[in-house]
């Protein structure tokens, strides 16, 4: 899979930096803001436990790319009413796989949030996680 290219300077203030992530698809930026979380983590608490680090590696892995770039594309047919039926089959099995990945993504939350003892709700918070970018519903 090759990485999504963006042109900028070799000195990018950080408008200009938020002008080519902006240039991102949605795929492409939730890829993105994992890294950029992961980053931070790293920055905020670099010696994490071992543990910890497992689930945060896990926590900021996301949706793979070719999985989100077509789940939004079936999704931009299907919202303009120009989905075919096999690709509405298609539709659903990928539908129970963000499912699936976001359930696990929860569950890594629900683990780190208990070894930290605080609430799942503040440890997002403290991550800076929002809700599920592909929260079916």
């Amino acid at each position: 899979m090759a990485m999504p290219l963006v042109h900028v300077d070799a000195e990018v203030p950080i408008d200009e930096l938020l002008r080519a992530v902006r240039q991102l698809y949605l795929a492409e930026l939730e890829n993105f803001v994992s890294q950029v979380i992961s980053l931070r983590a790293e920055r905020v608490a670099p010696s994490l436990p071992p543990r910890e680090s497992s689930l945060h590696r896990e926590i900021n892995r996301g949706i793979p790319f070719n999985l989100g770039s077509r789940y939004d594309e079936l999704i931009a047919k299907r919202d303009d009413e120009f989905l075919s039926p096999e690709e509405h089959e298609e539709l659903l099995l990928l539908t129970k796989e963000v499912e699936h990945i976001q359930a696990q993504r929860i569950e890594y939350l629900a683990e780190l949030a208990q070894l930290r003892t605080t609430s799942l709700r503040e440890l997002m918070q403290e991550l800076s996680i929002g809700d599920a970018p592909y929260a079916v519903g």
